[in-house]
């Protein structure tokens, strides 16, 4: 008798837009059931719903992943439903601009809660029902930033060092369960994020003419442009499918020459 395929799961995190929706999409457009995670309820529940359109059992969870229970609780809405979980996407982040020496306290705790703490709990978190399953992958979103100074932006910056060594440590703890633990570094790309952040840039840095301001940051790309929610989006759901088991602790730098190490 022929055993039926096991239909993999996949939770994204920050998966109401931009590159987390996109991931999604692609995921099922490839017939992977998919979690769509975000503490946006009505952009979280529209991207549910368009992924439901390629045939995809789709679920939508909300989330705050400031809180201490949110990844747990998280998790555990997406075993709830489907039973198992397959890959973890930590897609979710936090931004804040403002001048090196005007920083607060709240924006730094803010962006450690959600790109540093919360990527550690959920990680552990599915690696303890990956554990069960026999195994699984988990993918982290990182930055350019990380290697970088960018003192008006040196939180984010400083949060996605902290992701690039929470990958390493991650991957070694659990190689030998057949885990793979990997990152993508995305280039400049114009999700609402992106957008919003760099006109905080612009105008923390006195630059009135936005659009001369985006060219000349996207002239340091030695590819000479932007990439997409699109591309990118299609590096991790490689990872995520089909990538080699034996690859892990890796980061994929998909910023058209800008990370060049």
């Amino acid at each position: 008798m022929k055993v039926p395929a096991i239909q993999k799961t996949v939770l994204v995190t920050g998966a109401a837009q931009g590159l987390g929706r996109e991931i999604c999409l692609q995921m099922a457009a490839r017939g992977w059931r998919t979690i769509v995670a975000d503490l946006n309820k009505d952009a979280g529940r529209q991207c549910t719903q368009d992924c439901q359109q390629y045939g995809s059992d789709s679920i939508f969870v909300w989330v705050d992943l400031e809180t201490t229970e949110g990844p747990e609780q998280m998790v555990a809405a997406a075993l709830q439903h489907f039973g198992r979980l397959d890959v973890l996407i930590n897609c979710a982040a936090h931004a804040t601009v403002e001048p090196f020496i005007e920083m607060t306290a709240r924006s730094w705790e803010q962006t450690l809660l959600v790109n540093v703490r919360d990527i550690a709990l959920a990680t552990a978190t599915a690696a303890r029902q990956m554990i069960k399953q026999g195994g699984g992958r988990i993918i982290n979103i990182t930055s350019p930033a990380s290697r970088m100074a960018l003192p008006n932006y040196a939180a984010y910056a400083a949060s996605k060092a902290a992701v690039d060594s929470l990958t390493r440590s991650a991957a070694v703890a659990l190689a030998a369960k057949n885990i793979q633990v990997n990152s993508v570094a995305p280039g400049m790309m114009d999700t609402p994020m992106q957008v919003k952040t760099e006109a905080m840039i612009a105008t923390i840095e006195g630059q009135t003419d936005l659009n001369a301001f985006l060219a000349v940051r996207t002239a340091r790309i030695p590819a000479g442009r932007r990439t997409t929610c699109a591309e990118v989006a299609a590096a991790v759901v490689w990872l995520a499918a089909d990538a080699p088991s034996y690859m892990t602790a890796e980061r994929l730098n998909i910023s058209g020459g800008l990370d060049k190490d």
